[in-house]
């Protein structure tokens, strides 16, 4: 024989839950409640009801009960941002100064960054997170350019008509026709 259904001081919030429900999960959540209490249905004949788990059902009463009728809506959903060491605004204001001094000319060092932050936070974090907190506010390692200030484009076109430089357009032995023809046999 299974245990009576408990949750009788939540059976009136329960019923203005299933009133006010908007969603399909707070419609399961109310009858999971409801259902057993009213009608006697065992926790199977919810499941089959409200088509969800056992288990699930199980969870939503405990879930209703140990809240005291008020709706499980305010819990964080999964994903997001739960290990945040600072907020977004907060990020911005630590880069602030970093950013500006790399817009005066200077360059953005990352080692000085992960100090001033390590300093911030009152501990050590890994470089990774440093590089990350840039990378959401749309840092980008700007790559030097591949042309050097002083160089001289006559001179480099007179290296490349230098004989025997050009060694990258040969082909391989391999592709030699005649020694193709003498492995194959």
């Amino acid at each position: 024989m299974a245990r009576p259904a408990r949750g009788q001081e939540v059976l009136v919030a329960a019923r203005e839950a299933l009133k006010q429900a908007h969603t399909v999960a707070e419609l399961r959540q109310a009858q999971a409640v409801i259902l057993p209490l009213e009608f006697g249905f065992s926790l199977e004949q919810v499941a089959m009801v409200t088509g969800i788990s056992k288990g699930w059902v199980c969870q939503l009463r405990n879930r209703f009960i140990r809240l005291a009728g008020a709706p499980d809506l305010d819990k964080r959903k999964p994903g997001g941002r739960r290990h945040e060491n600072m907020s977004r605004e907060e990020e911005a204001a630590f880069l602030a100064p970093f950013f500006e001094k790399a817009a005066q000319g200077g360059i953005l060092v990352v080692r000085e960054i992960k100090q001033a932050l390590d300093a911030h936070l009152g501990r050590t974090v890994p470089l990774s997170t440093v590089y990350n907190l840039l990378h959401r506010h749309n840092w980008r390692k700007l790559a030097p350019d591949k042309r050097h200030v002083r160089a001289d484009a006559g001179i480099q076109a007179e290296w490349k008509k230098i004989p025997g430089i050009a060694r990258h357009r040969r082909q391989p032995l391999a592709w030699n026709g005649t020694l193709a023809r003498a492995v194959s046999g």
